[in-house]
């Protein structure tokens, strides 16, 4: 037996043996759209996991983690998604932030944050967005300005992800003035709980409220917490985009495939699946799911070799698309009965809910638009859109 399959093995043992009891309940609780679901329990569970080891298993051993190697990580992310393990709550620091420090990041830096990101003992945001920087990341206006031991932080974050339950958030903020663009941007650790942070959580379509908008208004945040030297805050910006697509889209298409199962289901037992046309959907949702998963692959093999190649700018657009349409399809089997709410005031059928969120995937992380210029410019070579 291979080493990949042992610890897949070892994973799935210790995920049947530890989702009971007081965690039993938790299966499939939280997760896009039902980010409400169970907070508290979910970081119970999650910091249950650091404790026998099972967070960060991808982390060099020096610094918390498991050193697991790429088979590892993905068979680990389709294991916990095979289980219907809860949605985790850490996942931007463990996915995002803590590999950015690792590569970027002071031997202090490391030391004060990664250990707690490990633990799951403090939660991270990512404040990227603006009003006027959403896929257009470098017209970045919110602005830092060096104060003897400390960075002041003045601007606007929107779209921020978890930032109400957050307790530190990575800010992309201009600190060279005049500087426009991609040059004189910096990348900084920012305290939610300082003097000045503002957090407004947006109602989305679907009554809750994952989004939120953040203001900071002359935010104090210590000097050694920038990221990189000052002005570098892109291409460190950048690295972490590239952590953000990574090993768990194989788990997360795991999730995918359970609803698409979910749907045919719906349409066998409604007689949806009578339509020729709702079959034919169907079938094209199955092979869409298949191409991504292969496509997922072929990237991670170019990953693992050294030089990933142009899957990644692909993968993202594809599987936005396939899960929107996904919903469409859903609401479609539902027929009439889709129309009308599960409850009061505005409680939502998981179908609904799926339809509703999924209207997101295709905005959030880099549009559609922006992702089929980036494939144009940048893996095509063809010529740069026009621009003012």
């Amino acid at each position: 037996m291979s080493n990949v399959e042992e610890f897949r093995r070892e994973v799935r043992g210790w995920l049947r043996a530890h989702l009971t009891g007081e965690f039993a309940s938790l299966r499939g609780r939280g997760g896009p759209g039902r980010e409400h679901e169970a907070h508290t329990e979910r970081l119970a569970w999650e910091r249950h996991m650091a404790a026998h080891g099972w967070t960060c298993v991808g982390w060099p051993k020096e610094y918390g983690g498991r050193g697991a190697s790429l088979e590892e990580q993905v068979a680990f992310h389709e294991e916990y998604a095979l289980a219907d393990a809860p949605a985790r709550v850490g996942h931007i620091g463990e996915q995002l932030l803590g590999p950015t420090l690792i590569a970027f990041g002071t031997p202090a830096q490391r030391a004060r944050f990664l250990p707690r990101i490990v633990a799951v003992d403090e939660l991270w945001s990512q404040g990227y967005s603006e009003p006027d920087a959403g896929s257009d990341l470098a017209n970045v206006r919110t602005r830092a300005e060096h104060d003897g031991d400390a960075w002041v932080v003045t601007g606007q974050k929107v779209w921020t992800s978890g930032a109400h339950e957050a307790d530190w958030c990575f800010v992309v903020a201009r600190t060279e003035p005049g500087s426009v663009r991609h040059h004189g941007l910096s990348y900084l650790l920012v305290p939610l709980d300082a003097p000045g942070v503002e957090i407004r959580p947006i109602v989305q379509l679907t009554g809750t409220s994952e989004f939120n908008e953040v203001f900071f208004d002359g935010v104090r945040t210590d000097a050694d917490h920038l990221v990189g030297a000052p002005g570098d805050g892109w291409k460190v910006a950048m690295a972490t985009l590239g952590f953000e697509r990574g090993v768990s889209t194989l788990g997360q298409q795991v999730g995918f495939r359970r609803e698409l199962e979910a749907v045919i289901e719906l349409a066998r037992r409604n007689g949806a699946a009578a339509d020729p046309l709702v079959r034919d959907r169907i079938a094209r949702a199955w092979t869409g799911l298949e191409t991504i998963r292969f496509n997922a692959l072929r990237m991670l093999s170019g990953v693992a070799a050294g030089a990933p190649g142009p899957e990644a700018s692909i993968n993202k657009i594809f599987w936005a698309t396939w899960h929107r349409e996904l919903g469409e399809l859903a609401m479609d089997v539902c027929g009439a009965d889709g129309m009308l709410a599960a409850g009061e005031p505005y409680d939502l059928t998981d179908w609904q809910r799926l339809f509703l969120f999924s209207r997101a995937d295709t905005l959030y992380a880099g549009s559609n638009e922006i992702q089929r210029n980036i494939i144009a410019e940048r893996v095509l070579g063809l010529p740069k859109e026009a621009r003012p």
